[in-house]
């Protein structure tokens, strides 16, 4: 039903200083609050606003100012800093980047990005930060930040420097301004016979002499004087990060959620007898004390450093991982986040794993992420994961990145999910590389060369991850599987987080790709969800806390036809969320989600009541449900959550 919210009535809902409304504003309240009905004419919940945006970690988890566990997903942005073109900002402009933001939050339900920023260009001259870089990187920051996208800046890397690298170079690198790489002195760049970029990492002796000289804290004579490295990149970020908490005001910082200091740190060279345990302890855990005093002095105490380990700690190649996560760093607690990363390189390589993914198959890796975390004493971000999508692995890449996700929701494969919910673990934050606008239209000079002019995908070292690109008409449009991308998850939960898997039903070309299946055991659940998506949620409730828990919709799960089967009750066409005080109409309803897109959610309002253990199962209505089917669907789920044996 079609119903329009006057500016008035706005205005005295939003003040609350007209308690009762009227007769006709009553019936419009219940119009809006009918089954299908706008999320768009509500007014929001109670519950946003800097409660909801104050990120902290607590009980080894992301919670926000509400008490609410809180899961970040979304994207980095973007590879664009890595290259000349743009002035190393991941947009061309603020308009850029504020168009980015809305399609990135209405496209997939993003609630955060890893921005990039480029120590090259924020201290082109030793001891000098540019100023117009930091505003312009501040201006582009606010975008994401209005469209209800939380942050976390990152300091980015890769090769140490593109200033090690000739004009003929095959590759480039990113990071260190060209004033250190030219007062290091270091020997011609050469990688030898190598078949990806990341070779350079061990491989190429100018990148590993200088990699090794910072965490060093090699002394430089610059035209400034002695200059130590590290201790210049500290003062730099330090710098930046008071420039970025003195320009924003108090409510844009407050979605600000931390920072990440160093990207993939790795060592370069060891000494002489060094472990890469042994490196992690001696020099890269001290550096991140350092950037932690350095945060605390900028005004960023509140705030969480993401801390890298060894970048080859977790590598599923054998042969390249090395002992590592931060194993020697007792329990850092809730000022620093564990944070890392992950690709499938025996996937990636075409050489190690020939096949396909397959139904969990990175429940493993992802474990182990989960493990660290909780051994640190805090929570976990997977900061970059993906897969080319071109080349010849490309192939790969639509199962690849489900079983990535997968693996991020969930400890357990799809066949035994329902079977083991209990094992199901803590969804994990994270952010997928890369968004990148630009995509397949850059116009990059690789090293400074004019006569080699980059155009093709990512423009830096072959690489092709970015989830989007500009249609004909200048529209940004995803590259690969809306379901894969868009996805069900829980954003805020009013409690602790018990299990939760999401089956996207994305495709691998023309097939459907169905790996968690609802066991014959539970058949009105498997006749209600049908060959729809679905997703399902256990937590168990904190009792501290009023505000409801939420998921994201995805976009296409049409308002009118999406099902919820919980144990706070069963409903198609969940009504827009509407409130008396902090008193939930309706305990399962839809809102839109905060930043102005028409990205949606579902609130779960819960009544009071710690310790219990509720459900919520949503699926996207590939059928119309009778009431008798979601009764018994719900007897079926009551019965498995009960027995299923989750934790108190």
């Amino acid at each position: 039903m079609a119903t329009t919210v006057t500016h008035g009535m706005r205005v005295r809902l939003r003040t609350g200083r007209i308690r009762l409304l009227g007769a006709a504003a009553l019936l419009l309240m219940a119009a809006i609050a009918a089954p299908g009905g706008s999320a768009a004419a509500a007014e929001p919940p109670w519950s946003d606003g800097p409660a909801a945006d104050r990120i902290s970690v607590a009980g080894g988890r992301f919670t926000d100012g509400h008490g609410r566990e809180v899961v970040l997903r979304g994207f980095n942005v973007s590879g664009e800093v890595k290259l000349a073109e743009n002035g190393g900002l991941p947009f061309a402009d603020t308009a850029d980047a504020r168009k980015s933001a809305q399609t990135m939050r209405g496209l997939t339900g993003a609630n955060s990005v890893r921005f990039l920023l480029s120590w090259a260009h924020a201290e082109p001259e030793p001891g000098k930060v540019d100023e117009e870089y930091l505003r312009k990187a501040t201006e582009q920051i606010r975008a994401f930040l209005d469209a209800g996208i939380r942050i976390y800046p990152d300091f980015h890397q890769d090769l140490y420097s593109r200033h090690l690298f000739d004009q003929d170079s095959w590759y480039s690198g990113d990071g260190a301004p060209e004033w250190v790489v030219k007062a290091g002195g270091y020997p011609k760049e050469s990688c030898g016979i190598c078949v990806h970029w990341g070779q350079n990492i061990t491989q190429n002796p100018a990148v590993q002499d200088a990699t090794r000289d910072f965490w060093k804290n090699r002394a430089l004579q610059t035209s400034a004087g002695t200059v130590r490295i590290q201790d210049a990149f500290l003062a730099t970020a330090e710098k930046t990060m008071a420039y970025l908490a003195g320009r924003l005001t108090a409510d844009e910082f407050a979605r600000v959620v931390g920072f990440d200091p160093y990207n993939e740190p790795y060592a370069g060279r060891y000494d002489s007898g060094q472990s890469s345990r042994a490196w992690e302890k001696d020099m890269l855990w001290p550096f991140y004390e350092k950037f932690r005093a350095r945060m605390d002095a900028a005004g960023w105490a509140d705030k969480p450093a993401f801390v890298e380990p060894n970048l080859f700690w977790n590598s599923n190649i054998d042969f390249q991982r090395q002992e590592g996560g931060l194993l020697d760093g007792g329990a850092i607690g809730s000022r620093y986040v564990f944070n890392t990363h992950f690709y499938d390189q025996k996937a990636i390589s075409g050489v190690f794993m020939p096949g396909k993914a397959q139904d969990g198959q990175y429940a493993t890796d992802f474990a182990a992420v989960r493990d660290r975390a909780s051994a640190l004493g805090t929570t976990a971000v997977v900061s970059e994961y993906g897969h080319p999508l071109t080349g010849f692995t490309s192939d790969k890449a639509p199962t690849v990145v489900k079983g990535l996700y997968q693996a991020l929701d969930s400890r357990l494969s799809g066949a035994t999910w329902w079977s083991k919910a209990a094992a199901s673990g803590p969804v994990l934050s994270a952010n997928q590389w890369q968004w990148d606008l630009y995509n397949g239209r850059h116009h990059e000079a690789m090293n400074g060369n004019p006569d080699k002019i980059l155009t093709a995908g990512d423009a830096w070292n072959d690489e092709d991850l970015s989830a989007v690109r500009l249609d004909d008409t200048g529209a940004a449009v995803l590259r690969q599987d809306a379901r894969l991308l868009d996805r069900l998850y829980p954003s805020a939960v009013a409690g602790r987080t018990l299990a939760f898997t999401f089956e996207d039903r994305s495709r691998d070309g023309s097939t459907t790709l169905n790996w968690d299946r609802v066991p014959s055991s539970l058949p009105g659940v498997a006749r209600l969800v049908g060959s729809g998506r679905y997703g399902m949620l256990v937590w168990r409730q904190n009792g501290t806390t009023e505000a409801p828990t939420e998921l994201h919709l995805p976009r296409d799960f049409d308002p009118a036809t999406t099902t919820v089967v919980s144990d706070l009750g069963t409903v198609t066409g969940p009504p827009a969320y509407t409130a008396h005080g902090h008193t939930a109409d309706h305990p399962v309803a839809t809102a839109a989600e905060s930043g102005g897109t028409d990205a949606r959610r579902l609130l779960l309002s819960a009544p009071p009541g710690a310790g219990t253990l509720h459900y919520a199962l949503v699926a996207d209505g590939t059928a119309a449900p009778s009431a008798e089917l979601r009764a018994a669907a719900q007897r079926e789920l009551s019965a498995w959550a009960q027995a299923a044996g989750f934790p108190n």
